[in-house]
């Protein structure tokens, strides 16, 4: 069976490809950056994939198949039309324009985002799907210096190289919302105390900020979430209760009586 194949991005353990298969199947195809991942035995990857292929979840990308051979691991997923969260945020940078600036994305869609998921492929009707779950323990520790991973590490661990923890993954969603709201990479989040974050994630857009105070509890959120001390840091769980009191905020705006006639 032949098939023709797309470059749909790179990421920091390996290559992702769109493949169309003559029988019209589409597919996702990840080709495995050997050289982070061959810190794992052929043994070990392929015991630690069939466990991952078990996983069942609705916001997990099913696992469809992988393969490995000399110099070569692949990993096969479900094909998600809407294409990865990072493309979505930046997609003026992807465009290969330096001068192109990625609008961010309507405070609505950040919110509906946000309520799903931190790291996440878009599906067909934009729920969050995740994928590249369980890839990082396979891959050398070295890469995990990449900038563009270390921007979304919370102090704590990025001091000490500690296991993340779910006060850290807090972090890191605070800095997803905070990407989400401005469509900067979190490599470009100035450090600023609360107060001035309102300001700046403001000036980052040019839409519709003052008009729906929504966008600013959203922004307090993030700022929340990505406080430097764990211990002012909320749990998951607050935090999902906080974003769904903003959407029940909506939905009653949307069911509310404009006048009487």
């Amino acid at each position: 069976m032949r098939a023709s194949a797309e470059l749909l991005g790179r990421g920091s353990v390996g290559t992702t490809y769109k493949a169309v298969m003559d029988s019209q199947l589409i597919l996702t195809v990840k080709r495995l950056d050997v050289g982070k991942t061959g810190v794992a035995s052929g043994e070990v990857f392929q015991k630690h994939m069939e466990i991952v292929g078990r996983l069942r979840h609705p916001n997990l990308v099913n696992l469809k198949a992988f393969f490995q051979a000399k110099g070569e691991r692949l990993v096969i997923y479900d094909y998600q039309p809407n294409g990865s969260l990072f493309n979505l945020i930046h997609a003026g940078a992807c465009a290969g324009s330096r001068s192109a600036r990625a609008k961010p994305l309507h405070w609505t869609s950040c919110l509906k985002i946000a309520e799903d998921v931190a790291h996440v492929l878009l599906g067909g009707d934009f729920e969050a799907c995740v994928t590249d779950y369980c890839l990082a323990v396979l891959t050398d520790s070295s890469f995990t210096e990449d900038p563009d991973v270390v921007a979304y590490k919370a102090p704590e661990v990025r001091k000490s190289n500690r296991r993340a923890t779910s006060k850290s993954d807090v972090y890191a969603f605070g800095v997803l919302l905070l990407e989400l709201l401005t469509g900067k990479h979190p490599s470009k989040h100035p450090f600023l105390a609360p107060t001035d974050l309102q300001d700046w994630v403001k000036a980052m857009r040019d839409d519709d900020f003052s008009e729906d105070n929504r966008l600013e509890m959203l922004t307090e959120v993030a700022s929340i979430c990505s406080a430097t001390s764990p211990e002012q840091r909320p749990a998951m769980w607050q935090v999902l209760k906080m974003i769904q009191g903003i959407k029940d905020s909506v939905s009653m705006e949307d069911i509310a009586p404009t006048g009487l006639s």
